[in-house]
C-alpha cells in the first residue's frame, strides 16, 4: 500500500493546528516528526510536547523519527506523547535490540532508520520485529536536500528479503523521484518541501500518489 507521510518539520508553526486540519481532509496516511538533537544531528527539532500536543486534535498515525543519539532514552517519552510508529537510527548509541524491545513493550511499532551510507544489512537481524525500515534518502538533518539514487540498491535489497514490510524514503521525495523510489520497492513517502511549498497540497499528495503507483 502506498503511504504518504507529510513532515511536521515542513510546516507552518505559527499555523500547525490548521495544517493538520486542513491535511486530513486530503487522504494523508501518516505524519511524520523529525526529532532532532543537535548532536547526533546537527539540528534541533521538535519534542515530545509538541507531539502530545498535536495528537490531540488528530486520528492519523504518528510516525516519529528519532534523530538523537540515546533513542532508547527516549521511546518512553515519545510513546506517551502518542507516537504510533518509532523509528530510530541504527547508527545512534543505542544498543538496537534493546530500543526495539523497549518500543514494542510499550505497545508501539518499531522501525529502523539507516543512512546512505549505511549498509541496509544492520537492520537484517531484526526484521521479524520490525514494522517498517527507514531508507534515508539525503543526509539526516535539514530539508530541502536533493534525492540520492545511489541509495535504490538498499531497497531493491530489503525489498527481496521481506516483501511485506513497509520501506519508507525521506528526503528529496517529489512527484519525480517517488516514481524511482516506489520502483526500486519503498512503499512509505515522507513528502516535506514538495506539499508544503506547493500551491496545491491537495493536488500534490494525489499526484505523489498517482505516480508511485505508476510504477508498480
Amino acid at each position: 500500500m502506498i503511504k504518504i507521510a507529510p513532515s511536521v518539520m515542513c510546516m507552518d508553526l505559527l499555523a500547525l493546528g490548521a495544517q493538520i486540519h486542513q491535511l486530513d481532509s486530503m487522504g494523508v496516511d501518516m505524519y511524520h516528526f523529525d526529532v532532532m538533537d543537535g548532536h547526533f544531528v546537527p539540528n534541533i527539532s521538535i519534542g515530545a510536547p509538541v507531539v502530545a500536543s498535536i495528537k490531540k486534535v488528530c486520528n492519523v498515525p504518528f510516525d516519529v523519527h528519532l534523530m538523537i543519539s540515546n533513542p532508547l532514552q527516549y521511546v518512553e517519552d515519545f510513546a506517551k506523547s502518542g507516537a504510533d510508529i518509532i523509528c530510530f537510527h541504527a547508527e545512534s548509541d543505542s544498543d538496537i535490540g534493546q530500543t526495539v524491545d523497549k518500543i514494542i513493550s510499550l505497545g508501539k511499532k518499531a522501525a529502523i532508520a539507516v543512512k546512505p551510507g549505511t549498509d541496509i544489512d544492520v537492520v537484517l537481524p531484526y526484521l521479524d520485529k520490525l514494522s517498517m525500515v527507514l531508507v534515508m534518502t539525503v543526509e539526516p538533518g535539514f530539508g530541502g536536500q536533493s534525492f540520492m539514487e545511489s541509495t535504490m540498491p538498499k531497497i531493491e535489497k530489503l525489498r527481496k528479503i521481506n516483501p511485506d514490510i513497509d520501506i519508507e524514503v525521506d528526503g528529496g521525495v517529489n512527484p519525480e523521484t517517488i516514481k524511482i523510489a516506489a520502483k526500486a520497492g519503498a512503499n512509505v513517502f515522507v513528502a516535506g518541501s514538495a506539499v508544503f511549498k506547493s500551491e496545491n497540497p491537495a493536488k500534490t499528495i494525489k499526484l505523489l500518489k498517482e505516480n508511485a503507483l505508476s510504477v508498480l
